[in-house]
């Protein structure tokens, strides 16, 4: 029997179909005969007790030049689905994190992916900090003096936004570079966060891996190789995508995170390593998956689904019991 999923992401017609992991997700589940339906976060509500929101009905096709099809827009009780995914953007905002409240409010029939708690306690450059011998040199701070101090250990460094995502507001700043203060002064006029700052990894120029885990087990990878003259390597900012295999350390991470990723019902998650290191742990709305399949042949939109499915019936991911 087909399954109700509501989708709660950004707006359909801005999503790039050629690289959005959600379309894949949802051509998987039409496949399978469940039935779509979708709505953005700003039309997300709590009434009296109630979680609904303002959405459409939703069919994919794979077809740049049309995408997908809505109906009208109508108010629905998200208990009333079998599954909701959780796909929207970051910026990791408090508009975020109140989305993570409201859907932890569901009770355990319906099956929130990712478990919303565990989201909302899992950032992508925080999660990743429980692993630091997994990691580069690693600093999270707001101090200029402790950031300064980073700097002169490690000379070549990467500064960027704590919760920020998709490359935007990433910097790398070179022995020489004079650019330290200003770069602070902007950080820190326009937000009360803290920033990141990682030593440089020169092996980036050979591409920045996003590994896909489902349920705990890694099942793919795409190298995502960044353009002359960049530093980033993210799709959003030009990287581009290669075929690439899980090494023996990409699997040692990935076995020393899987556990603790599936005890916290983190059922989808994209990690990033760069030679021997992993950079970032990805729950929110991890990419790759088409150019994965595109590329080595691995349905991972499948293997999410089959996970699903076989939890979806005694799943207690986000358990609030009524």
């Amino acid at each position: 029997m087909g399954l109700s999923v509501a989708i709660q992401m950004d707006p359909v017609d801005s999503i790039q179909i050629a690289g959005d992991s959600t379309f894949a997700l949802g051509l998987e589940a039409q496949r399978r005969g469940h039935k779509l339906w979708y709505y953005t976060p700003n039309r997300l509500s709590l009434d009296n007790g109630i979680v609904v929101a303002r959405g459409q009905d939703l069919t994919f096709f794979d077809d740049k030049d049309r995408h997908f099809d809505v109906g009208a827009l109508e108010l629905r009780r998200l208990d009333l689905f079998d599954v909701v995914l959780m796909r929207q953007d970051p910026p990791f905002d408090m508009a975020y994190i109140t989305a993570t409240h409201l859907l932890e409010m569901l009770s355990a029939k319906t099956f929130v992916v990712n478990n919303p708690a565990e989201v909302r306690n899992a950032p992508e450059k925080l999660l990743v900090t429980l692993y630091p011998e997994l990691m580069p040199p690693t600093l999270i701070s707001r101090d200029e003096t402790m950031i300064r101090a980073f700097r002169d250990t490690h000379k070549d460094i990467i500064i960027k936004p704590l919760f920020g995502n998709g490359g935007a507001g990433v910097f790398r700043l070179q022995p020489e570079d004079q650019n330290l203060s200003a770069l602070l002064e902007m950080f820190f006029a326009t937000s009360r966060e803290p920033v990141m700052a990682q030593a440089y990894l020169p092996a980036v120029r050979q591409g920045d891996k996003r590994v896909i885990l489902v349920d705990g087990e890694a099942v793919g990878a795409v190298n995502r190789i960044p353009n002359d003259g960049e530093a980033r390597s993210n799709f959003h900012v030009g990287g581009s995508a290669g075929k690439t295999d899980l090494t023996a350390r990409d699997l040692e991470i990935c076995a020393a995170i899987g556990p603790e990723l599936k005890r916290r019902g983190l059922l989808f998650v994209g990690i990033d390593i760069i030679g021997d290191y992993m950079t970032e742990i990805n729950v929110t709305s991890p990419t790759g998956i088409r150019e994965i399949q595109h590329l080595s042949g691995i349905d991972i939109a499948a293997l999410t689904w089959d996970a699903i499915e076989a939890k979806q019936p005694n799943h207690a991911s986000n358990g609030i019991a009524r």
